[in-house]
């Protein structure tokens, strides 16, 4: 029976020009090769030709008088019976394969099936939306997903307009950000199937953090956004948050630890224990007279530097030391005996 062109488009069999139109817009922008993947594009380009042909003959009246008659291969053929013969010829057909605007069959010495080209197609229908035809020597060019015409017969041109993109925060721990991690981020969105129908899907985006990245760094998945019809979809962008940390701050490539340490701490010494990112154990002994506000910095133990791998940043202790609020008279007496050599 050859290929079926109604159900090619989703239209029954009394459809008309407009409704042949809405049909091929819709299927069209998701079937046209520079809308989809290159892993799909053998698909698309398939399906576009098809959904380019069922147009093609739907809409033209001749072509669509002799197919609802002797189906595909007649059309194509050009073996299309006399006159006399076509009742009986087309009777392989179920009554609603006729549809209504057919007339007395075709002359067969007058038809020669002559296919055109889908992208002439799509350029006309697009092209036309402006307010003019796109008929009579239009030209097109596909950049970067979008379709554009010009030196049509109105003088103006169209293009496919992009929805903004879309961002959406990834809250990130210092340790996702230090060791490197992988998430996996739900997205439902709207988009048409194989038929042109708008159903709802969900996906799940894999997400990989690199060590080192920053507050801010993005992270794009194009065209993931919902798909509307004449709009590109969006892209989905993914932007990074650093959570708070109970222990460190970040500074650029650097993690900063403040401890508060005792005056007699900052006078004695003392060894602070400290459990890093990656789990661990730095012993950091204070050997030295520690002074309000000091800052000690430990090399290569901050965070990774994204474009220099195996670099790091320092890790930066700033020390507050506690004096006690009050001393007794012995004790002030006592500190006296001790320092007063070296104060």
């Amino acid at each position: 029976m050859g290929v079926d062109y109604y159900n090619v488009l989703k239209v029954n069999h009394n459809a008309r020009e407009d409704d042949l139109k809405k049909a091929y817009k819709r299927l069209a922008m998701i079937w046209h090769p520079d809308k989809n993947p290159s892993a799909r594009r053998d698909e698309a380009e398939s399906k576009f030709k098809g959904i380019s042909e069922a147009y093609d003959v739907l809409s033209d009246p001749q072509k669509r008088q002799i197919y609802d008659l002797y189906g595909e291969e007649g059309l194509k053929s050009g073996k299309i019976p006399s006159s006399s013969d076509a009742s009986s010829s087309s009777s392989w057909r179920t009554p609603q394969f006729h549809h209504q605007h057919r007339q007395h069959p075709p002359n067969a010495a007058s038809f020669r099936f002559n296919p055109r080209d889908a992208d002439d197609i799509y350029a006309e229908i697009f092209g036309s939306e402006g307010g003019g035809s796109a008929r009579g020597g239009g030209h097109r060019t596909f950049r970067d997903g979008s379709f554009r015409n010009g030196n049509f017969a109105n003088g103006r041109s169209s293009e496919l307009r992009k929805a903004p993109a879309v961002e959406n925060p990834l809250p990130c721990s210092l340790e996702d950000l230090s060791k490197g991690a992988k998430k996996k981020m739900r997205l439902s969105r709207n988009v048409y199937d194989a038929s042109g129908k708008m159903r709802v899907v969900e996906e799940i985006l894999p997400i990989e953090i690199k060590p080192g990245w920053k507050k801010g760094t993005k992270l794009t998945f194009p065209e993931k956004g919902n798909e509307e019809p004449g709009i590109i979809p969006a892209d989905i962008i993914f932007v990074v948050e650093e959570k708070p940390h109970p222990v460190f701050k970040r500074d650029g490539n650097d993690l900063v630890f403040s401890q508060e340490i005792t005056l007699l701490e900052a006078l004695t010494g003392k060894t602070i224990d400290l459990i890093t990112l990656d789990g661990r154990t730095l012993m950091i002994p204070l050997t030295d007279i520690i002074n309000p506000d000091h800052e000690i910095v430990v090399p290569n133990e901050g965070m990774p530097i994204s474009k220099e791998p195996g670099r790091k940043g320092n890790l930066r202790l700033k020390l507050n030391v506690r004096y006690p609020s009050k001393l007794t008279g012995e004790q002030k007496s006592e500190l006296k005996r001790a320092l007063g050599g070296v104060l």
